[in-house]
């Protein structure tokens, strides 16, 4: 086709679009700022043991070997994905565990026990969340929203499913178990959503992880990274790292070039974007006055909260504890309104403990073990601490959790940690308020509300990534490829 694109950051969304236009015969170069592919989804070796810096949870697994086989190809030669089950342990402090899985008899006598009344309650949720991910994912979640009458056309359908509702009203409309609510209700947390606010639609999650699993990349999610990186090269596509984009170019309302921080330009027929959109706004296409009209607009968004994530790589093996858990808190509502809401950062938490070792070894030295602990936390706009003095004294209070729930000795077992927290996605990612998610997943926010796939007044420019449609988690962003790759093949030919 003789054309060229520039994709700006090797995230997710960045990699799975850059594969799609390169396996289209456009000339793709992606270029990224950090030394290593990934976005979010970086990785530390620290002391002999690997720590995922984020995403962790794979689902639909198809979206990804999809991006394999448009050039004939088979994502098994670049990656291993190893089933996890149960997908995930759910813990509360009264020593109740859940084991969520799609192991339908066991999961239903779990729910028995909980309350016998919900099982009934939970076959019409399941029927629920079929339908929303029929209409929410299958129909809606790979095509751009690029106008109004787009979101009208797909109203109908929204409406059916009582899209105004929350995840978390839905739920509760089907079984009467508190901590059967939390089981069924939490997977929004996992794309930046509060599930007290968060669309019901969100509930097709349960749908992906059913049908299709929930996976891990052998050696860790950066492992799929490189895998989706050496792909795109393989197929002739072109890749720079540790070169941040300093801006794009514009000749009128025409993107036609983009510049980095080491004096590279290149010039394209297209640039697509994965960055962070106030960041690319702002900054890359600042001098536009569509770049600072479209911040301005921004600014004034819902933007999802932060995380602090705690690493440490102890001595011993950890059989009993599975590689997923959320140990819950003593509060669930309350906790999320202080995060999302007033912007506190609570004395209680619910955490994500990740424990790959359990999975695979070859993530730790022999007889050592690889965690991370993940709270989610209010960005910097809501919270505005120093998190250089208060991160210590989190990162104390998640062990005590953690040696009080689940490993009492852990402290003298610690051969190396450190924890990530806000200013560090503001920092490496660009990341507005150092948001974790990108935009909040409100209903007011989803779909044509979120960033268009293609920009509305510079017309060769297309974003990717978690703040676009349909929005954050891997199939989120791999959609968001999926409908940003279809605009641009077809606006090149």
């Amino acid at each position: 086709m003789n054309r060229k694109s520039i994709v700006i950051g090797a995230g997710f969304g960045g990699l799975a679009l850059a594969i799609r236009l390169q396996s289209a015969g456009i000339e793709t170069t992606l270029v990224e700022a950090r030394d290593r592919p990934g976005g979010r989804a970086y990785m530390w070796e620290k002391d002999g043991f690997i720590f995922d810096a984020g995403p962790t949870v794979i689902t639909d697994p198809d979206c990804l070997s999809e991006l394999w086989r448009l050039s004939g190809h088979d994502m098994a030669e670049d990656v291993d994905l190893i089933p996890v089950s149960p997908f995930y342990r759910l813990n509360w402090r009264d020593g109740t565990n859940f084991d969520y899985s799609n192991d339908e008899a066991a999961l239903r006598s779990q729910i028995a026990k909980l309350n016998p009344e919900d099982v009934a309650g939970y076959e019409s949720f399941l029927d629920y969340a079929n339908g929303v991910y029929e209409e929410g994912y299958r129909k809606l979640g790979h095509v751009a929203f690029l106008d109004f009458a787009s979101m009208v056309r797909a109203a109908p359908a929204l409406a059916k499913h009582q899209a105004w509702r929350s995840v978390y009203s839905v739920v509760s409309s089907h079984v009467k178990s508190e901590k059967l609510r939390e089981a069924l209700s939490f997977h929004t947390l996992l794309v930046g959503g509060n599930p007290m606010q968060t669309s019901s639609i969100y509930a097709l999650i349960h749908k992906l992880e059913k049908d299709g699993g929930v996976w891990f990349a052998k050696g860790g999610t950066n492992k799929l990274v490189q895998a989706m990186a050496r792909h795109f090269e393989r197929l002739g596509g072109t890749m720079r790292l540790a070169d941040p984009v300093v801006q794009i170019e514009t000749y009128g309302d025409k993107a036609v070039a983009v510049r980095t921080a080491s004096g590279w330009r290149g010039e394209a027929d297209a640039v697509a974007s994965n960055a962070d959109l106030m960041h690319q706004y702002r900054d890359l296409v600042g001098h536009h006055p569509r770049g600072q009209k479209q911040a301005e607009k921004l600014a004034r968004k819902r933007w999802s909260p932060s995380l602090f994530l705690l690493h440490f790589g102890i001595k011993g093996s950890w059989p009993g504890i599975p590689h997923h858990m959320i140990l819950f808190g003593p509060r669930y509502g309350g906790l999320l309104k202080d995060i999302y809401d007033y912007g506190v950062l609570p004395q209680d938490f619910s955490l994500y403990l990740h424990h790959p070792t359990v999975t695979d070894p070859s993530m730790a030295p022999d007889g050592h073990s690889t965690f991370y602990a993940l709270a989610p936390v209010p960005h910097m706009g809501k919270l505005p601490i120093d998190w250089e003095q208060f991160g210590p004294v989190y990162a104390e209070r998640i062990l005590d959790e953690i040696q009080h729930r689940l490993i009492p000795d852990i402290r003298s077992r610690i051969v190396t940690r450190f924890h990530y927290a806000p200013p560090d996605f503001q920092r490496d990612l660009s990341a507005h308020l150092g948001s974790a998610f990108s935009l909040e997943p409100l209903l007011t926010q989803s779909a044509w509300f979120r960033a268009h796939n293609r920009d509305d007044v510079i017309p060769n420019l297309y974003l990717v990534g978690a703040g676009t449609h349909p929005g954050a988690g891997i199939p989120g962003v791999v959609g968001s490829a999926k409908a940003t790759a279809a605009l641009m093949i077809e606006d090149l030919a």
